[in-house]
């Protein structure tokens, strides 16, 4: 089964006071390597832009006016994402919001049972420390210089890291300064992300990890 790691930005802390989705992210990886196929769009949520969720991710309200709308994008996003397992760091945030969405355009709704949320098993592998993901970067020691903003592809990019670290699962470092060639890397819209090779023990104990998650119900 493939992965999405999944990632959004909005106007504020709750889709019940109104607050929307302006920034949706999503990264397909086959057991945790990159396939190049990448989900992102930035949405004008009609209303205004709260100066506390500007500074956070940077999107005013003028430079979100002429971007498409959360319906338009819909249909495509579920068509992504379907089938797979969907990992979000705090997902009961990102799920809020995106249901909240989906129901109110008439949508099918993600399915909680496809949802591993990678900040319950960085709680119970860490019990008593912090764990947003900034701080699980820097405990990894995943290059955070890039994230001087909110940015929901780019946290999706870490969080893969992340998670893979959660697991144990350990990769080469993310490092564009090293001598890649470029047909080593993939893009889009700018952004760059390298393929990576992991060993098949190392495949063997995502998979087991995967049907574990299965029978278990974060909510």
């Amino acid at each position: 089964m493939s992965e999405v790691f999944l990632d959004t930005e909005t106007t504020g802390l709750s889709f019940k006071d109104g607050h929307k989705v302006v920034e949706i992210a999503c990264i397909e990886t086959k057991d945790l390597v990159a396939t190049g196929k990448v989900f992102h769009k930035v949405i004008n949520p009609k209303r205004n832009m709260p100066e506390e969720a500007f500074k956070v991710h940077g999107f005013s309200e003028k430079f979100l006016s002429d971007k498409e709308i959360f319906e338009t994008v819909a249909d495509d996003f579920l068509l992504f994402i379907k089938g797979k397992k969907i990992i979000i760091h705090n997902a009961p945030f990102d799920l809020s919001f995106l249901n909240g969405e989906l129901s109110q355009i008439k949508k099918e709704l993600i399915d909680r049972d496809m949802i591993i949320d990678s900040l319950e098993i960085a709680r119970n592998k860490f019990p008593g420390t912090s764990n947003s993901l900034d701080a699980l970067c820097k405990r990894f020691n995943i290059d955070l210089s890039k994230r001087t903003k909110h940015n929901a592809l780019l946290d999706c990019e870490l969080l893969r890291e992340v998670y893979i670290n959660l697991l144990d699962v350990k990769e080469p470092k993310f490092n564009l300064s090293s001598n890649i060639t470029e047909q080593n890397f993939i893009k889009n819209n700018g952004y760059n992300k390298t393929v990576l090779n992991i060993k098949k023990d190392e495949l063997n104990l995502h998979k087991d990890f995967l049907k574990k998650e299965l029978k278990k119900n974060f909510y």
